[in-house]
């Protein structure tokens, strides 16, 4: 039908291009961010799902970090420790050589003082051992050590559930009192302090059992920490595997697949030039009308 206030035509072809515009400016945002979805509008399940992973891998990579901090800690402890062996070892030879027959008096004494440099420093190392300020080993007056609180509480995880409780305590508490007991003149804070343990020319055999014990003891507490860091290990790779996992998981929902976009951008734009020629020839139908009337 010819008429001169609708034409139909024309309305359905600016219906049509308005859609392609719509598309194509879709397309070329998306093709621009080089994400598909831009706002709620583009996938708001997809977006939920995805903020909801984001916020996931973030806490992971938070605990990973969290992870490695703490295997620096037991590291460091370990480490002190490792040197705390080396001496105890050391004055265990003395020992042994204190208890021999051919030592003498004045051999005896030259020991001694070796056997009190070493044990001040075991005070050292176990009294000042230290990770971000806080003492690993000893009971200080500063509101006590790190590994010799009661639990320790590793966040290994983007959840309140995941997290890793150890106590050292005990085992902590065993190792200092082992070293007390064999080192004439150790104090546990680091600090000076009277002399206590027993000298070399007093009881050099039982003392030799007294620093077997105290290695066996400082063993058992290396032990301890070694495992913890190797756990730490295990579930900083876990975290990395689920992490890497998770972000691919966002990245198939969020991420444009270019080859796919660049194939709607050209259909819509060509659908968009056919359009616009459709319009222009269906706008110039109600000319027709005129010549009617002549």
């Amino acid at each position: 039908m010819l008429s001169l206030h609708t034409n139909s035509a024309a309305l359905s072809a600016q219906s049509s291009i308005s859609r392609t515009q719509s598309a194509l400016s879709t397309s070329q945002t998306r093709l621009s961010t080089g994400f598909r979805v831009n706002s709620a509008m583009d996938d708001a399940a997809g977006l939920q799902i995805a903020t909801r992973l984001k916020a996931q891998t973030s806490g992971m990579a938070m605990a990973m970090r969290n992870t490695q901090n703490s295997i620096s800690l037991l590291q460091t402890g370990e480490g002190a420790l490792d040197e705390t062996t080396t001496i105890l070892t050391r004055m265990k030879d003395l020992a042994t050589q204190a208890a021999d027959a051919s030592s003498t008096a004045d051999d005896q004494t030259a020991m001694q003082a070796e056997f009190n440099a070493l044990t001040n420093e075991l005070s050292n190392i176990i009294g000042n051992t230290s990770f971000g300020g806080s003492k690993l080993f000893s009971g200080a007056a500063d509101g006590g050590s790190t590994l010799q609180n009661t639990k320790l509480t590793f966040q290994i995880g983007a959840s309140s559930e995941e997290k890793m409780e150890v106590n050292l305590s005990g085992a902590i508490d065993k190792m200092t009192a082992s070293v007390l007991a064999s080192a004439t003149g150790f104090v546990s804070d680091g600090t000076a302090g009277a002399s206590v343990g027993t000298a070399l020319s007093d009881d050099p055999n039982g003392t030799i059992n007294l620093l077997k014990t105290a290695i066996d003891d400082v063993g058992a507490l290396r032990s301890q920490l070694g495992a913890v860091a190797n756990r730490l290990d295990h579930v900083y790779n876990n975290l990395q595997n689920v992490s890497g996992n998770t972000k691919s998981a966002t990245g198939r929902i969020m991420d444009t697949d270019f080859a796919t976009e660049s194939s709607n951008m050209t259909q819509s734009q060509m659908l968009l030039q056919a359009g616009t020629a459709m319009l222009k020839q269906s706008n110039s139908t109600s000319s027709l009308v005129m010549s009617l009337l002549q």
